[in-house]
């Protein structure tokens, strides 16, 4: 998760760990070798602490810790990375955002619907519509190796206009113009 000082300029003032592959990475058990003084960002869905890739595990009661320093040192807005940890929690997410008047982007339009202020990201609908062909595909006797990896081709922006007028924040009409989906 990254907050913001301004709009322009970024900076890092609080970060969430998430894991969500199934055991620890081979690369981030090189890297985390390599070195102690530079940060290693991975994901893994195993024990980190156990696989000593972590000395302690984010929660979500880091949550409400984070968003309380990004305010104390000025962020005025938050943009959170795809996570099945932050879509987990993301309703306390956007309470927190809320409750620290901070505005947010994220990546799917259910952050909005729940009163996230912004999300732009892959249309899951036409990903799992996809994925469907693919399958039809190796039903019809394609080799999977012969299939290509491929990389999401829609992609949907959605505006809460309700949480921009609790935010005091007026979108664009060229904005709202664009959204896929704009919540009133």
């Amino acid at each position: 998760m990254i907050v913001f000082r301004r709009w322009r300029q970024t900076s890092f003032n609080g970060a969430l760990r998430c894991w969500s592959l199934p055991a620890a990475s081979p690369s981030a058990l090189a890297a985390k070798a390599a070195t102690s003084t530079i940060p290693i960002v991975f994901t893994t869905g195993g024990d980190p602490v156990k696989v000593r890739l972590a000395a302690e595990a984010g929660s979500p009661g880091q949550f409400d810790v984070v968003f309380k320093a990004a305010a104390d040192k000025g962020a005025n807005g938050v943009a959170a990375f795809a996570s099945p940890f932050f879509n987990f929690n993301r309703k306390r997410l956007i309470e927190l955002a809320a409750q620290y008047r901070l505005p947010s982007i994220w990546e799917a339009s259910a952050y909005v619907r729940d009163g996230g202020l912004l999300s732009y990201g892959p249309s899951f609908a036409d990903m799992y519509r996809r994925s469907a062909g693919y399958v039809a595909k190796i039903l019809n006797g394609t080799k999977v190796a012969d299939l290509p990896v491929e990389q999401p081709v829609r992609f949907e922006l959605a505006v809460n206009l309700k949480t921009a007028r609790l935010l005091g924040i007026t979108i664009p009409p060229t904005l709202i113009s664009r959204a896929d989906e704009v919540i009133e």
